[in-house]
């Protein structure tokens, strides 16, 4: 599915618009989990069939254990700031995901920190992380 596709996925799941270009959370967090999905610069962040779990790994490697647990989990989401989110994707990745939404890479950095924890939060309803493609888990959530 095309980063944009996934874009506005994303954005109706965070209730708004989000697939376009520079749009709202929706769009940012598209455009990341699709340069992820494409190997730019992931090293090995996950399959193309569900890049959520490869970055949620790679945010755990990074030292956001508990932090990307509490998204997981079933309690209340523990925040992650924008350096942290710099500081633990790789700097090709920040800069396209930037590029792609026509913001800063510390902006992109910073819109990511704000709602990817929600957004994973959202995808992970059991407390645990679902099989199959991301838009196939969107959509049998209905979300």
């Amino acid at each position: 599915m095309a980063g944009n596709d996934l874009g506005g996925l994303l954005g109706s799941l965070l209730g708004g618009p989000g697939g376009q270009s520079g749009g709202g959370a929706g769009g940012i967090l598209g455009s990341l989990i699709g340069a992820l999905a494409g190997g730019q610069g992931g090293g090995g962040a996950g399959g193309a069939s569900n890049p959520l779990g490869g970055l949620l790994d790679m945010l755990t490697r990074s030292g956001l254990t508990d932090q990307t647990r509490s998204w997981v989990g079933t309690g209340e989401n523990q925040p992650v700031s924008g350096a942290q989110i710099a500081e633990a994707l790789p700097d090709e990745t920040l800069r396209k995901v930037a590029q792609d939404a026509g913001v800063s890479p510390e902006e992109a950095a910073d819109r990511i920190a704000q709602s990817l924890p929600q957004a994973v939060d959202k995808l992970t309803p059991t407390g645990s992380m679902p099989q199959g493609s991301l838009e196939d888990i969107i959509r049998e959530q209905n979300l």
